[in-house]
């Protein structure tokens, strides 16, 4: 295998690091990392296998030599240097939303449809986290027949906001049992003792952006123009790893029992489904590893062909810097 030049377009943030740390993890065949950062960080080490790296300042010359770039940044940072890592002839796997939904940009998840892989002009988007966690502990389901409705309700950990939600959740934690004031900064609310239905600004009908996120991207990832997402996003006060509870109607009626035959040998899952025993997946065994745990697999009583099922997984890894590094190892 070659060995390849990767540059990572904020490097210093929370999903950077983990990027350079799956890097390593999987021996990705990196001859030069090149972290790459605002001003203000610009001229610091990192270490990378053993070795140091110096953070070099974004600028339209920071990805010339590079053969393939991670994003880990902002929309805004994304679309500024999207052109200059065209240019520079690198391949651009972005984490940011801003080229998603663009037609003419692969939108992938390497589990579900790693050849969309093939038709990429220069960049390639990382789908929304909870995305990732849902399609992952669904994609098997809707091989055996198309969905056609999902309703979904997402439980996201505060590290969805980056490394200062954890920060926010243990100081309020800390300062209630002192009896001191909270002054919420990353969250709109109070988080700790609290869950904020809210995550993103009002995109459409009543629903946020994060919220629409699944259906729009679940319908590019999936091939399924059609389908149907009715999605409630809540911030919960949890450190790591986001849940979701899946209600959802395929085309033919899937059994329980075959719905866990299936869940239970696809890639990039584990079935963890044993009510009886109190075995179900949960954010702290799903932390800091890849797959997604997926359980409390029944029929849906409202619905024939409908089933539930609750999935958990580590956002910041297979919703985020895992799945990215995954897609770098398809340009391979």
């Amino acid at each position: 295998m070659k060995e390849v030049k990767v540059g990572i377009l904020g490097a210093t943030g929370a999903v950077g690091q983990e990027m350079m740390k799956i890097l390593a993890e999987r021996k990705f065949p990196v001859s030069e990392l090149r972290p790459i950062a605002s001003g203000r960080s610009a001229g610091k080490k990192l270490s990378f296998c053993g070795r140091e790296c110096t953070i070099v300042e974004a600028t339209d010359d920071a990805f010339e030599g590079l053969d393939i770039v991670l994003g880990a940044a902002e929309n805004d940072i994304a679309e500024r240097f999207a052109p200059a890592i065209k240019k520079s002839g690198a391949v651009f796997v972005d984490n940011s939303s801003a080229f998603r939904l663009d037609p003419s940009v692969p939108l992938v998840i390497p589990e579900i449809n790693p050849e969309d892989v093939k038709w990429h002009n220069g960049i390639i988007s990382n789908p929304n986290c909870t995305t990732i966690v849902t399609l992952v502990a669904i994609n098997a389901l809707a091989k055996e027949s198309p969905i056609e409705t999902i309703i979904a309700s997402s439980y996201q950990a505060t590290s969805g906001a980056g490394a200062a939600g954890p920060k926010e959740l243990m100081a309020e934690v800390d300062a209630l049992q002192k009896g001191e004031p909270i002054q919420p900064k990353v969250f709109q609310y109070q988080i700790a003792y609290n869950v904020i239905p809210q995550i993103g600004g009002e995109a459409f009908m009543g629903y946020t952006s994060e919220e629409m996120k699944m259906q729009n991207e679940g319908r590019k990832i999936l091939h399924l123009p059609d389908l149907k997402v009715s999605c409630t996003c809540v911030r919960v006060p949890v450190v790591r790893s986001h849940s979701v509870s899946v209600v959802l109607r395929t085309k033919e009626k899937i059994s329980v029992e075959r719905a866990r035959e299936l869940i239970a040998a696809a890639p990039g899952c584990r079935l963890v489904d044993d009510l009886k025993n109190k075995v179900y997946p949960m954010p702290l065994d799903t932390s800091d590893q890849d797959l997604v745990f997926v359980g409390r697999i029944r029929d849906d009583l409202t619905d024939e062909r409908g089933l539930n099922l609750w999935c958990c997984g580590d956002q910041v890894r297979k919703g985020a810097a895992t799945n990215a590094v995954q897609i770098a190892e398809l340009l391979l």
